[in-house]
């Protein structure tokens, strides 16, 4: 009986101390150090998906389905929550084809998963199947992707308990503590968070930039100038005087921008203090929530955020007992 061929795979050079791809008896060099494991294992992955061409059939694997779209769709994608919705659907569905795509086994999925994840997961699927007859088919028969009811949505923020937790599992990682208190403080989006640099805030004059100056304003994500609270003033000083000048972002890693997500440091965060549904992005529902239970106006907190006034509007104004967010900070 013939071996079974093995799946290309990585392998380490011991020679040259690099990283190669085998794959059967191809053997492709990618460049990569031994110690840089992730690069290589995004090359692999390059290198499986240029590989894979998709066959035309009437029944495909569920697999191929979701590993089109996975190659094809998602890289184009702006949020990248599809790549999880594909992951999950890829452990259940993987060894299935279309013709069990079926109200029963849809069922049957939803029952290992939470309603909003059941419904966000098949939703994928079905995006999937219809792309797939767009481009591979057409199918003999598209079937109809059964999905839980829609959750109905609930706008999260922090209780300031919550942030008081939150931030003191983030006091010794910096750049998580810095990127924190200025989302709560001023609810201000996550891009421009990172971007922040020293020269657009105004330490005398009390007051910041949120985008480069010159730089256009766009349509949807405004981020107007605004005056620095006063709690977060006091951090603002602290931080620019231990970094001394050795770097231009307020918010870094060591002296480096923060280029990438931070959800690394943040979900190991989010996990000790108890908050597993916690986004970043929450920051700034958190920020507007606070305002609004201050008793700010929405046309001053739209102003200040960034937000239409319609949005600042309906965030609660639930009264919660007033809770001092104190932080042991050695910088």
């Amino acid at each position: 009986m013939p071996r079974r061929r093995l799946q290309a795979r990585l392998y380490l050079d011991k020679g040259r101390q690099q990283w190669a791809i085998l794959d059967g008896p191809s053997f492709i060099r990618t460049g990569c150090a031994a110690s840089d494991t992730a690069k290589a294992e995004r090359c692999l992955a390059d290198y499986i998906a240029k590989k894979y061409k998709p066959q035309k059939s009437g029944d495909p694997p569920v697999a191929d389905i979701l590993l089109a779209y996975l190659r094809d769709k998602v890289p184009g994608m702006k949020s990248r929550s599809a790549k999880y919705n594909i992951s999950n659907l890829a452990g259940w569905w993987g060894d299935k084809t279309l013709t069990d795509v079926t109200a029963a086994n849809c069922r049957t999925y939803a029952s290992t998963r939470t309603q909003a994840a059941a419904w966000a997961d098949l939703g994928v699927l079905a995006a999937a199947i219809r792309y797939w007859n767009a481009e591979y088919g057409p199918l003999d028969k598209v079937p109809s992707v059964w999905k839980p009811s829609r959750p109905t949505p609930r706008e999260k923020w922090l209780t300031r308990s919550d942030a008081a937790r939150f931030l003191w599992e983030a006091r010794h990682v910096e750049h998580l503590k810095r990127f924190v208190l200025i989302g709560l403080h001023t609810g201000t989006r996550s891009g421009a968070i990172r971007n922040l640099e020293w020269s657009w805030i105004d330490l005398e004059r009390k007051t910041m930039l949120r985008r480069a100056p010159g730089t256009a304003e766009t349509k949807t994500k405004r981020t107007p100038p605004i005056r620095i609270p006063r709690k977060l003033l006091h951090f603002l000083r602290r931080w620019k005087a231990a970094d001394a000048g050795r770097t231009k972002h307020v918010v870094h890693y060591d002296g480096q921008p923060i280029t990438r997500d931070i959800y690394h440091a943040w979900n190991t965060a989010k996990t000790r203090a108890g908050l597993p549904w916690l986004h970043p992005h929450l920051l700034r529902h958190t920020a507007a929530t606070w305002r609004a239970q201050a008793g700010v106006s929405p046309w001053q907190a739209a102003g200040f955020l960034g937000m239409t006034v319609k949005v600042s509007s309906g965030f609660m104004v639930t009264t919660v007992p007033t809770i001092r967010l104190t932080l042991p900070i050695s910088d």
